[in-house]
């Protein structure tokens, strides 16, 4: 007969003949992070160059995709050129259409802004869906502080049901000296508000510091949560407070913990995109080739 006793002993025995063998539900080690490499064309904006120049010194210079500005592409179009033979001219090149950077005020407190950023954010979408752009920078234009994260949420996750009816998809992005959305908490707690599995960040290094975000947060985005990643660096001796985006440097030339930053970013797994955007005068007055064979080379260092 069992006793008390022996059932005891017994059942105390069952985890370490559990560890005896090999666990079927042991997960395997999580697959590196695989990175692309984007020009977004602020980096170069200052040369004047036309978006043709721009594609054809991207591919030449060996970066895999590009992140155009919306006014770029509608510049193009009043030219009387097709959206077609852009996208004809990237395909040709090698270059994907990685993102696009516009402005509708979407998340505007203000019920008819919003509904009129609404309206443009279809619009652009359209445009960028017939480039085969799958992706769209979705900023806090237009709203003001404070703001009502939760329903900065709802409004996300509408933005992100017209994306997957125009096969785009927002990336809710911060900008550090916004002064509603400048925090990486913030697009942290509206991306949780909209409740969605497509829900995106777009982060910047510069941002990051700008705001007061830091580095350690960054940790918590698995490689689900962020496709594409603003990659500069921000000088040591101005104020962070007093920084403009007119300062940004170089990934690695400036003070942000760039090693530590490529190594939680390689840790993510999935496919992440590296973009270098830049707003610097000094590369303005550059050759703009020279330029952007430089970012790519200092992003290829750390990553």
């Amino acid at each position: 007969m069992t006793t008390r006793r022996n059932l005891l002993k017994s059942l105390a025995l069952l985890p370490l003949a559990a560890t005896a063998q090999p666990s079927l539900a042991m997960e395997s080690p999580k697959e590196a992070t695989r990175f692309k490499f984007s020009l977004n064309t602020s980096t170069i904006r200052g040369q004047k160059l036309s978006l043709p120049q721009i594609i054809e010194l991207a591919a030449r210079s060996g970066y895999d995709g590009f992140e155009p500005w919306m006014m770029e592409i509608e510049g193009y179009l009043k030219e009387g050129k097709t959206l077609a033979s852009l996208k004809k001219l990237a395909s040709d090149a090698g270059l994907e259409f990685f993102d696009c950077i516009g402005f509708p005020t979407w998340m505007a407190q203000d019920e008819e802004k919003s509904k009129t950023g609404f309206t443009q954010m279809e619009k652009e979408m359209g445009i960028l869906a017939e480039l085969g752009c799958t992706r769209v920078a979705a900023p806090a234009i237009g709203t003001d502080a404070p703001l009502d994260l939760l329903k900065a949420g709802e409004r996300y996750k509408k933005l992100l049901e017209l994306g997957r009816k125009t096969g785009v998809m927002p990336q809710l992005e911060f900008w550090g000296a916004f002064p509603s959305f400048f925090h990486l908490g913030q697009a942290m707690a509206v991306a949780a508000a909209a409740d969605d599995k497509d829900a995106k960040i777009l982060a910047d290094v510069y941002h990051l510091f700008r705001g007061g975000s830091g580095f350690e947060g960054m940790k918590m985005l698995d490689g689900h949560a962020i496709d594409i990643f603003h990659m500069n660096d921000f000088p040591g001796d101005i104020p962070r407070t007093e920084q403009q985006d007119k300062d940004r440097v170089m990934p690695g030339d400036g003070a942000a913990p760039m090693q530590e930053l490529s190594d939680t970013l390689k840790s993510k797994g999935g496919q992440l995109i590296l973009s270098l955007e830049l707003f610097n005068p000094t590369y303005y007055a550059m050759d703009a080739e020279v330029v952007i064979k430089e970012g790519l080379g200092k992003m290829k260092r750390f990553f």
